[in-house]
């Protein structure tokens, strides 16, 4: 038989987790980032419950030696789960181009699982607080970044056909017409001489001038195809 008076010190917890969770994910849904909203509530109630299981191991269903007591150190669980946490970020990390993607959603799941742990340790204003700190960040900061001065950064493919490729300084060149300065240049050729690939890195003042490009671009009957995409945690 359950006893309900024991269900409120776990109950707590686990509610906090995945409501912090829930904010932080609701956040990175609103802006289309892959790890969203049950991915970060999952994130925060596994780090929660497993820190529960350790600080509570008086409750842990196995019988010890004769006259022995056997002491598990939570904090091995918090490392564990910390590191662990760190393959599922890996997970939403990807590069493309000369660009790497979700960065910040990756950081945003560690800390996820952090603000987990502090509930199931019991500390509760620490989690509150750092839940707070990190929506800060997301959202609030958001907004204060929008309204600054910024440069952004964008990746642009493209597929030339046979040698009509330009050169670089004709590339530069194209990119300058349109307010945007070329980091790198990539060049891939395939099928002998009959497709060029050059891939760009190019950064300009917000807001970027991509509308002109890409109609630019069409009107290019060399180029087979091409692709801009911009650079976004």
């Amino acid at each position: 038989m359950i006893d309900p008076n024991l269900i409120w010190p776990f109950a707590w917890p686990i509610a906090g987790a995945m409501i912090t969770g829930g904010l932080i994910g609701a956040e990175r849904t609103y802006h289309g980032h892959p790890a969203g909203f049950r991915t970060h509530i999952l994130v925060a109630l596994a780090s929660c419950i497993l820190m529960l299981s350790a600080m509570h191991q008086a409750n842990w269903a196995f019988v010890p030696l004769p006259d022995q007591t056997i002491v598990i150190d939570p904090t091995r669980m918090a490392h564990g789960i910390l590191t662990g946490i760190g393959f599922l970020c890996a997970g939403v990390i990807f590069r493309k181009g000369f660009s790497v993607h979700g960065l910040t959603t990756a950081a945003s799941l560690w800390i996820t699982s952090a603000v987990g742990v502090l509930f199931g340790v019991g500390m509760l204003e620490l989690a509150l607080l750092a839940a707070l700190a990190t929506l800060s960040v997301l959202a609030v900061l958001r907004l204060v970044d929008a309204r600054l001065p910024q440069v952004s950064t964008v990746d642009i493919e493209m597929r030339w056909i046979g040698k009509a490729a330009p050169d670089e300084p004709a590339l530069r060149a194209l990119m300058a017409e349109f307010g945007l300065k070329t980091l790198r240049i990539g060049h891939e050729i395939s099928d002998g001489d009959r497709w060029h690939d050059q891939t760009l890195k190019v950064k300009g003042q917000s807001p970027l001038q991509i509308g002109a490009l890409i109609e630019r671009l069409k009107g290019d009957k060399s180029l087979h195809g091409f692709s801009i995409t911009p650079h976004d945690d």
